[in-house]
């Protein structure tokens, strides 16, 4: 398996002791979006900067910050894991039209970010997840270190990408900085109280509940920032790799033995495999799935950021038996 189509697989069954905290599915981001999705729209003034985002997370972010300033493109549609996605032939053509290019970096895109390396554009070509964070986590991979590019999933490191986008977009257009640093001064604040409303919710679960098994290890950064220590890899499989009976009693003893209160599985993994070996171990996976690479379209439970923090977050703790509470940001005064 190549380095490139590493973030397009599952990587894990990972058992981690945590605490965790809510969901806000009935809150709104406290920034106004826009619903610009190409450079084309009738709706956009033709003179606006072009900016492109490979993300959905990246251009809900950004669109937060430039309300209705700039003209966004966003590449990767909702529910579509970036590790997956393969450019189009128009995909060069907005490339090379942008005036501003936003990716993540850290390989996770990797089809996307080879075509934006090599394109003949030199405009300004910004990693976020890079340039928010220096030091990223490591993995292994066939022997080989690599970084983990799924840093959002700490939300001080989401306060970090939007600065960032902050920084990048002030340079393109200077004439709106000031209503950019007010945005992300609102988003920030924002992304400050759920730091602390995840971790007042990571508390919440019962000692003896804090165990977690995915079937995807995107949720590393998360595990960290909300202080749940690794525990160990249990299962490393592929969406196409079947199971051996012997190897899903090999899981569901180890599970048994650690006590697991359920499996989560995520959006980008078949959940047959989570379901499979806690069959097995007689326990229950999650009935919502962790969103782990991407958001849902606009208007649904999980169209934001903040929202995807939030529902994770709920899906976590309810399943493991701690208490929820709704999400409900402060204004800053």
């Amino acid at each position: 398996m190549s380095r490139k189509r590493f973030f397009s697989i599952t990587l894990g069954i990972t058992v981690i002791t945590l605490s965790i905290g809510l969901f806000g599915c009935n809150n709104r981001n406290q920034v106004k979006h826009t619903s610009t999705t190409t450079f084309s729209s009738k709706e956009t003034n033709q003179n606006l900067p072009k900016v492109l985002a490979t993300t959905n997370i990246i251009c809900d972010l950004t669109k937060q910050i430039a309300v209705d300033t700039i003209r966004i493109k966003c590449l990767i549609p909702p529910k579509i894991n970036p590790g997956n996605y393969e450019p189009k032939p128009e995909d060069r053509k907005v490339v090379e039209q942008a005036q501003l290019i936003l990716f993540n970096g850290y390989n996770l895109e990797s089809n996307l970010t080879e075509l934006i390396e090599n394109s003949n554009s030199s405009v300004p070509k910004i990693p976020v997840a890079e340039v928010a964070v220096p030091k990223p986590r490591q993995l292994k991979l066939n022997g080989e270190t690599v970084p983990d590019p799924h840093v959002w999933h700490d939300a001080t490191n989401g306060i970090e990408m939007v600065k960032v986008i902050n920084d990048s977009l002030a340079k393109l257009s200077p004439e709106n900085s000031s209503l950019y640093t007010e945005n992300t001064k609102k988003i920030n604040s924002e992304l400050r109280q759920l730091d602390k409303w995840i971790k007042s919710r990571v508390a919440s679960i019962p000692d003896k509940k804090r165990k977690f098994v995915t079937t995807h290890d995107a949720m590393s950064y998360y595990v960290r920032a909300y202080h749940f220590p690794f525990k160990r890899h249990l299962i490393s499989i592929d969406n196409n790799q079947k199971i051996s009976p012997q190897r899903i009693e090999t899981f569901a003893k180890s599970i048994k033995k650690d006590r697991v209160p359920a499996i989560f599985s995520d959006t980008n993994t078949d959940s047959k495999l989570a379901e499979s070996v806690a069959k097995a171990a007689n326990i229950n996976v999650s009935q919502r799935p962790l969103f782990t690479n991407t958001l849902e379209k606009s208007g649904s439970d999980v169209d934001s950021y903040q929202r995807m923090m939030t529902a994770n977050t709920r899906t976590i703790v309810e399943a493991l038996g701690g208490t929820y509470l709704i999400f409900e940001p402060q204004a800053k005064k």
